[in-house]
């Protein structure tokens, strides 16, 4: 969900349903364009991840947004080279010293809820030992993503997991994550580890309506009310395209993906899903609010 879980799509998650929502933040401090946008309407379910190996610039972070979320979510599940190489996501579970350093300072200090996303490792008496020690931190809630640290999305995910961490970690939520594409995986998922709490990311990344409890609807529907929301948002342009991509990436033969990548501006796009007046309109309001 790296640079898909901005502000127009938490947004779009909520109106459809969801519970909550998490961003992904990465800051690059060379650039003139905000990295980070939030709205009042979502403050209070949006979770705020942070991929760190460092407790103390842990800290400083969730304090700087501290005051615009609900709770602070630090990834110890990210395989990315990126990632590994900092010893953050994925690359703490091998350190779990650090990693409760880290989750201690941030329920000690932080004064909001802390919880974490955790990949499993190779065997369950493991991931069972890793769970009860980030239990003990204080964290109000460990997700699981039902795969190891070099395993991918073509594996199948281990959902059997889910039932044993549970009748181990009583005190504190565990969170399914892993393989959740259709609302009756969950149905499916609940029955079988007794869960009641779930995460949706590649589902919801290529068709955010996952969360309609009256189902699907269909992929340019959901990309145009996108579209809409990110020019109302004055989202920044190459991340609504990259996110428009992302969204058809089981659909690269749909000639509306290919009218995407040539895409070059707000207008291009706003062509394909014929959104001109709204544009306009929406660019004027936006022009003035910057002028005033």
């Amino acid at each position: 969900m790296v640079r898909v879980g901005t502000l127009p799509m938490r947004l779009l998650a909520l109106e459809f349903g969801a519970d909550s929502n998490g961003s992904i933040e990465y800051v690059d401090p060379d650039s003139k364009f905000v990295c980070f946008q939030t709205h009042p309407t979502e403050k209070s379910r949006l979770i705020f991840q942070i991929g760190t190996s460092d407790p103390h610039l842990a800290l400083q972070a969730a304090m700087i947004v501290r005051q615009d979320v609900s709770g602070i979510d630090v990834n110890c599940g990210c395989p990315k080279k990126f990632s590994i190489q900092g010893g953050m996501g994925a690359a703490l579970l091998s350190n779990p010293v650090k990693l409760k350093d880290i989750l201690a300072n941030l329920v000690q200090n932080c004064g909001l809820p802390v919880s974490c996303k955790i990949r499993i490792l190779d065997e369950k008496e493991k991931t069972i030992e890793l769970c009860k020690m980030i239990e003990s931190t204080g964290v109000s809630a460990i997700t699981i993503h039902c795969r190891t640290r070099n395993e991918r999305p073509k594996d199948p995910g281990h959902w059997d997991i889910f039932k044993t961490v549970l009748e181990h970690v009583k005190s504190i939520p565990i969170i399914a994550n892993g393989d959740i594409c259709t609302r009756d995986d969950i149905t499916r998922l609940k029955d079988l580890s007794g869960l009641n709490s779930f995460m949706i990311a590649r589902a919801a990344k290529n068709n955010v309506s996952i969360f309609r409890k009256d189902g699907l609807l269909p992929l340019h529907d959901v990309a145009s009310l996108y579209l809409k929301k990110a020019i109302e948002c004055d989202n920044y342009f190459p991340n609504t395209k990259y996110t428009l991509t992302q969204m058809y990436s089981e659909n690269s033969k749909d000639p509306q993906y290919h009218a995407i990548l040539k895409a070059k501006s707000y207008e291009n796009l706003c062509k394909i899903y014929g959104l001109e007046p709204f544009s306009v309109e929406i660019q004027e309001k936006v022009s003035n609010l910057r002028s005033a």
